[in-house]
């Protein structure tokens, strides 16, 4: 069994129409990308901002028994939707959950820490390894503000400290930081399935013990406080939405990190904090993604 994939880059207000489309014609799922390389910041809660070019791919099984007349499918949909750039290719059957699986190899984020998903074996037995299912939600270590925190992590003193990751993902900061020492660590984000990951992770590396995880209501009546360390991988403003209560998850002198920034939203995030914590870090990975970090004023 093949599947054709069928490309097409359409402006903005067409794209619910080529969904529509592609869905209407037997797609079993489409798909959209940035057709331009155009930036798009983090959205308000609600929001779900699109690019001005958009190449939505609509991809179709075939069969021996069911072959796709590829030539009068494309025929139809350029009929439909005229003076649009089409594109498509062929993909052979393969495994797919396996093809998933070789997409990721250990990570060194440090001299002494190594991400290594579960299915692997450890290059380096003798240092911090955290084991990872990167299947559930966002945060493998790829990611720039991700590696970032983690490098963040390894490099200050997390022995018996009581560590918040806020915004958890799936739950790496955290695990590392227990397995890096820490005491103890609240976890929490706006995402069940971040939620159900961190646990997953966390009894993954033999931490779940140490790891309290829940939706912000839930972990606002369950932390105990006050943190030394505070750690939240987000978006610039959901940060800056955060700082009194970063402050008041905290004690005079914790030392803080903050990821998830652009270069260009730095200094409205520093102004937002400056009242409540020093912010005297900065780090940059891939071109433009940034890590603050600081501690808590008295």
């Amino acid at each position: 069994m093949n599947w054709l994939q069928i490309h097409i880059t359409v402006d903005q207000p067409q794209v619910d129409f080529t969904e529509t489309l592609f869905m209407s014609l037997g797609a079993v799922s489409v798909t959209l990308d940035d057709a331009e390389d155009q930036a798009l910041l983090e959205p308000l809660p609600g929001e779900t901002p699109l690019w001005d070019k958009v190449i939505v791919t609509g991809i179709f099984q075939q069969t021996e028994q069911e072959p796709i007349d590829e030539k009068a499918l494309v025929s139809f949909i350029d009929a439909q939707i005229p003076n649009t750039t089409i594109k498509t290719e062929t993909i052979e059957e393969q495994a797919w959950e396996r093809a998933w699986m070789d997409y990721y190899e250990p990570i060194q984020v440090a001299e002494n820490l190594w991400i290594v998903p579960e299915w692997l074996e450890a290059p380096n037995p003798d240092v911090t390894n955290i084991k990872l299912d990167p299947g559930l939600a966002f945060g493998t270590g790829n990611h720039a503000s991700t590696f970032l925190c983690l490098q963040w992590l390894a490099g200050i003193d997390l022995k018996d400290k009581i560590v918040v990751d806020y915004g958890c993902g799936s739950g790496i900061l955290g695990v590392a930081a227990l397995l890096l020492g820490a005491k103890y660590v609240y976890a929490t984000d706006i995402d069940p399935q971040a939620v159900l990951a961190t646990k997953q992770n966390a009894e993954l590396n033999g931490v779940a013990d140490r790891l309290y995880v829940a939706l912000p209501e839930e972990f606002e009546q369950h932390y105990q406080g006050p943190a030394d360390v505070l750690v939240a991988n987000i978006l610039a403003k959901p940060l800056m939405s955060l700082v009194e209560t970063f402050y008041h998850l905290t004690r005079a002198e914790s030392q803080i990190a903050l990821a998830g920034l652009i270069e260009e939203q730095i200094e409205d995030v520093k102004q937002a904090y400056a009242p409540y914590f020093e912010m005297t870090g900065q780090q940059m990975r891939e071109e433009n993604w940034c890590r603050l970090s600081g501690h808590r004023k008295a």
